[in-house]
C-alpha cells in the first residue's frame, strides 16, 4: 500500500537504502534471529533522514501530554539531538533525555539519565526499531523509578513481532511510524 506523505515515503526510502539490511541471518537485541536487519544509525545520522524523523516524531508527540523525550544510548541520542533541535524551531522546545545502557557512570555526576529529566517528568520514550519492546521497557522502568510518567512510545520502524502487544498489556500507546510490511 502508497504511503500518503511524501516525508513518510521520502524516509522509508532512505532507510531501505542505507539502514535494510538482508542477505544472512541476523541476531536481534531481542535474541531473535531474522533474514533481515535494520542498522537505524545510517537512517538517524542521515542529514535528511534525520530532519524527517524529527518532523514526523514530533508531529505525534505535540499531540500528547508530553513534557520530555527520551530514549536507551545510543540508539535514541541521533533522534532526541535532531527532536531537540526542531522542537525549539517549532517554539514548543520539549525537555530531552537518554538513558545510559550500560548503567550510571564511574566518576562524575554518576547518573544513569543524562540530559533533563527529573520527577514529574511526562515522557515520550523512542526507539530506532522495535522487535518486542524490550529495549524500550528499560527505559520505561527507569523513568518509572526516577518519578516519571510515561505518556506513549514512538518507534520509527515496528518490527510487528510483538511489541504492539507487548505496549497494550501494560497500558502503553506504541505509535509508529513505519512497519517491515513497508519494506516489502
Amino acid at each position: 500500500m502508497p504511503i500518503a506523505d511524501p516525508r513518510l515515503a521520502r524516509l522509508r526510502d532512505i532507510i531501505k537504502e542505507h539502514s535494510l539490511l538482508s542477505g544472512r541471518n541476523f541476531k536481534l537485541a531481542s535474541g531473535k534471529e531474522s533474514g533481515f536487519y535494520f542498522d537505524m544509525k545510517k537512517s538517524t545520522l542521515h542529514p535528511e533522514g534525520s530532519n524527517l524523523m524529527a518532523d514526523l516524531l514530533l508531529d505525534e508527540i505535540e499531540k500528547a501530554n508530553v513534557t520530555h523525550v527520551g530514549g536507551v544510548a545510543m540508539g535514541a541520542v541521533p533522534m532526541v539531538a535532531a527532536l531537540c533541535m526542531r522542537s525549539h524551531q517549532r517554539g514548543k522546545p520539549l525537555q530531552f533525555f537518554y538513558v545510559r545502557k550500560e548503567g550510571p557512570k564511574d566518576h562524575g555526576a554518576e547518573t544513569l539519565i543524562d540530559g533533563y529529566f527529573g520527577p514529574g517528568a511526562k515522557v515520550a520514550v523512542l526507539e530506532d526499531v522495535t522487535t518486542t519492546g524490550g529495549s524500550a521497557f528499560k527505559t520505561i522502568d527507569i523513568v518509572k523509578a526516577q518519578g516519571g510518567t510515561v505518556e506513549l512510545v514512538l518507534t520509527v520502524v515496528d518490527r510487528l513481532e510483538g511489541a504492539q502487544d507487548a505496549f497494550k498489556q501494560r497500558g502503553l500507546k506504541l505509535i509508529t511510524l513505519l512497519t517491515n510490511e513497508d519494506f516489502k
